[in-house]
């Protein structure tokens, strides 16, 4: 009698597991009934190298902060830190600023935008691009973003054709991620639209083997402390073109004749009139921002290199362990070299809007921050925009926002606290889906 009884139980438990693997609905996570806890600090930046902190050190000594208290263009600490980031982009002309959000709104000012003039730009990025559109007295229009997080091509075309005044497009490479920047510039080629990149999150990712930015007349590259440079704050204006570069210069400061002490802006006869012409906003990098910023260039490859290595790893076991409940976001083809300095996916459509937040809220109850794009807290988040709100519908940014997560991954991490993190985002999406 027990021999039976046991033959059965055997029976049914082999039956309900068949059921189970045969179950295409089956949301099942498998991951041990301990958990995990992550207690290293999500928001630790990259560290400033010593070299960087011993010219921090001297410039301080000196007192000399100013970019133009220096006797010569060779002698600027700003000059030879816009010579470095100018030579690793691969751009003719640099001008270095305060903050990347003053070198997106000099990009739109520089290129002729007039005040009220129609900006299209991403619905899915940082609130400090609509920001600068409105710094500059222009109003953003936005295009929607897709499910690898980058402009829609088709929607581009649209709006430019919806928008006929408009003559200004600046994309955004939000999280470094590029759209398809042949056909970005193409439409804008077709529809008399000047073109401009926000790169505060592309510095390093190339597109057919050139450095990101090259797509528009200008570009801009920031040094905030979450960035790939870390200066606090700071950012850098880069472009080809001598008009763009002069104006640049001569809005952020270079009143009289301080031109000639930039390296990286054109010859004094292209600046001719143009510090009595348009106004002196005040927007210069200070030369003890460029020192600690000069020698993080040259280790630029070095720390992407161990960020992909990293991310690739990340992936592969989210993939094994958790693909069937999510997605990550493709890279256009045409990106040739990506920077993987943080890690994005979608959660799958079946899972329900109470279960994300649940996800999201667990994570953090075991020392994971994760953000959700579509927070109604998020900056990120373009129904938080009040100041520039969208005016068309977006469906499809919404959508994608509303289970697009969002975590860092710091460089001063171990490979081990990687595993952790891998291990709280599978335990706690179990413990969502319970």
């Amino acid at each position: 009698m027990n021999y039976k009884l046991a033959i059965a139980l055997i029976s049914l438990v082999t039956a309900s597991e068949s059921i189970l693997s045969s179950n295409p609905t089956s949301q099942k996570v498998v991951t041990s009934s301990k958990r995990t806890f992550l207690s290293r600090d999500i928001k630790t930046p990259d560290p400033i190298p010593m070299e960087g902190q011993k010219a921090a050190l001297e410039i301080m000594s000196t007192g000399r902060l100013y970019r133009y208290n220096v006797k010569d263009a060779e002698s600027s600490m700003v000059s030879q830190c816009e010579k470095e980031v100018a030579a690793y982009t691969g751009h003719k002309y640099c001008v270095a600023l305060n903050s990347c959000g003053s070198a997106l709104m000099l990009m739109l000012k520089c290129t002729g935008l007039e005040h009220g003039g129609e900006v299209l730009s991403n619905a899915f990025t940082f609130g400090a691009v609509p920001s600068a559109i409105e710094h500059a007295g222009g109003k953003a229009v936005y295009v929607e973003s897709n499910y690898d997080h980058v402009m829609d091509i088709n929607d581009l075309e649209m709006k430019l054709v919806a928008y006929p005044n408009c003559k200004h497009v600046m994309v955004s490479h939000m999280r470094g991620k590029l759209a398809d920047m042949d056909a970005v510039a193409d439409a804008c080629k077709r529809h008399g639209a000047v073109l401009v990149e926000d790169c505060a999150h592309s510095l390093g990712v190339r597109w057919q083997g050139t450095h990101s930015g090259h797509k528009g007349i200008a570009s801009a590259v920031s040094s905030q402390s979450y960035k790939m440079l870390n200066s606090g704050e700071g950012g850098f204006l880069l472009t080809d073109d001598d008009e763009i570069a002069a104006k640049a210069a001569v809005y952020a400061g270079a009143y009289e004749k301080l031109s000639n002490k930039h390296m990286t802006v054109p010859g004094e006869e292209v600046f001719a009139n143009l510090p009595v012409e348009i106004p002196n906003y005040s927007l210069r990098m200070s030369a003890l921002a460029a020192a600690v910023i000069k020698p993080q260039v040259a280790t630029l490859d070095e720390r992407i290199e161990k960020y992909n290595a990293r991310y690739h790893k990340v992936c592969q076991m989210l993939e094994e362990r958790v693909g069937h409940l999510m997605t990550i976001p493709s890279l256009t083809p045409g990106v040739t070299k990506m920077v993987h300095d943080s890690l994005q996916f979608n959660l799958d459509k079946s899972i329900t809007e109470e279960q994300v937040e649940a996800f999201v809220e667990d994570c953090g109850k075991h020392g994971l921050p994760v953000e959700l794009f579509g927070s109604k807290s998020n900056a990120r988040n373009f129904v938080n925009w009040g100041f520039a709100p969208a005016e068309d519908p977006l469906p499809l940014t919404a959508e994608m926002l509303s289970r697009a997560a969002d975590v860092r991954m710091p460089l001063m991490w171990d490979d081990e606290d990687f595993e952790t993190m891998v291990d709280v985002i599978c335990e706690s999406l179990e413990s969502a889906l319970e």
